[in-house]
């Protein structure tokens, strides 16, 4: 991002002008290639058909480069980091999101120093293989796995966390990587898998949520699935119309997915009485899957499973390192 010198707002920036600002890339021992979109755009305005359009460009330029950068807002950063994640099968290069929480021309901007290791960390291999063959993002010093974070803070430079998965490097005066945690390289060739599916709804739960507000969610029209939000390790109101509510929803075939409002832990559903009416209705448990982790591998899932059973069995396992086995 910029700022506008008139208006003082911020907006984005053709990506052409990123050696004005980031004249240290000249300096880098690589070949760094930049493709922009014809119109940037605020992340906040990012749609599922931009992600086709990442996973088709990076297919496309796949074998021209050891590894991707993405520089993206952070806002839904995570977002896409996920979708991307379930869109690659065998992958074996790196994919990095990074960005800012300062815009690029500011003097303080963390932008700087984010790209700059983002692009060490994409073009970093250990005899002739990449050494982080997956989806990440890098932010003030520390490398996620893409499908694990959630932006948690709108102030500080920290602004991504992973509170269920290790970090899989951090940068300091070298970048020290936690080998162990690191996906293995897909061993055969790259396959996209771009479709997705956008019939999907979060319901949050709340403290006084009324009986009209759930309706009208999960009766929504051509609804295929929700996310169901709910406290602690899987918890909701036992009032019978919301289980009513419930079991109608997945009746009419609408999957329910639990996620945990928590941004640590996971969903264990019949743990408490309050859950375990969610476990006999057939609502499925989503464990320590991140909400964005969630959202996209439905999207993914409901455009590639042909059945309920299929779709259900695909959620409960870890496909791309999105929840603990």
């Amino acid at each position: 991002m910029i700022r506008d010198p008139k208006s003082g707002q911020l907006k984005p920036f053709n990506f052409t002008r990123l050696l004005d600002e980031v004249p240290e890339l000249s300096k880098f021992d690589v070949k760094i290639s930049t493709h922009s979109f014809r119109t940037p755009i605020d992340s906040s305005d990012m749609q599922p058909e931009i992600w086709m359009e990442l996973a088709h460009l990076i297919e496309s330029e796949y074998n021209n480069y050891d590894g991707f950068v993405i520089l993206h807002g952070s806002d839904t950063m995570a977002f896409t980091a996920s979708a991307l994640s379930f869109m690659f099968d065998n992958l074996s290069k790196p994919v990095v999101l990074t960005g800012s929480q300062l815009p690029i021309g500011t003097i303080r901007t963390d932008g700087k120093e984010n790209l700059i290791t983002a692009i060490e960390i994409a073009a970093a291999s250990n005899k002739g293989k990449a050494i982080v063959p997956e989806v990440c993002v890098y932010f003030e010093y520390r490398l996620y796995r893409g499908n694990r974070t959630n932006k948690f803070n709108a102030e500080h430079f920290r602004a991504f966390q992973s509170p269920n998965y290790p970090l899989l490097a951090e940068a300091g005066i070298h970048i020290h990587y936690n080998h162990a945690h690191i996906a293995k390289a897909g061993k055969g060739k790259l396959k996209i898998l771009p479709l997705l599916d956008k019939n999907i709804a979060i319901l949050k739960m709340f403290p006084g949520i009324t009986q009209q507000v759930v309706n009208a969610i999960l009766g929504a029209e051509n609804l295929k699935a929700v996310i169901l939000e709910t406290y602690g390790s899987g918890n909701v109101t036992t009032e019978k119309w919301f289980t009513d509510a419930v079991k109608s929803a997945i009746k009419k075939g609408v999957l329910i997915l639990n996620i945990t409002q928590c941004a640590a832990g996971t969903v264990e559903q019949g743990r408490y009485q309050t859950s375990a009416q969610l476990e006999k209705a057939g609502v499925v448990g989503g464990a320590d899957m991140t909400t964005e982790a969630a959202v996209t591998k439905l999207m993914h899932l409901l455009a590639y499973c042909e059945t309920t059973a299929e779709l259900t069995r695909k959620l409960k396992k870890n496909l791309r390192g999105e929840l603990s086995a």
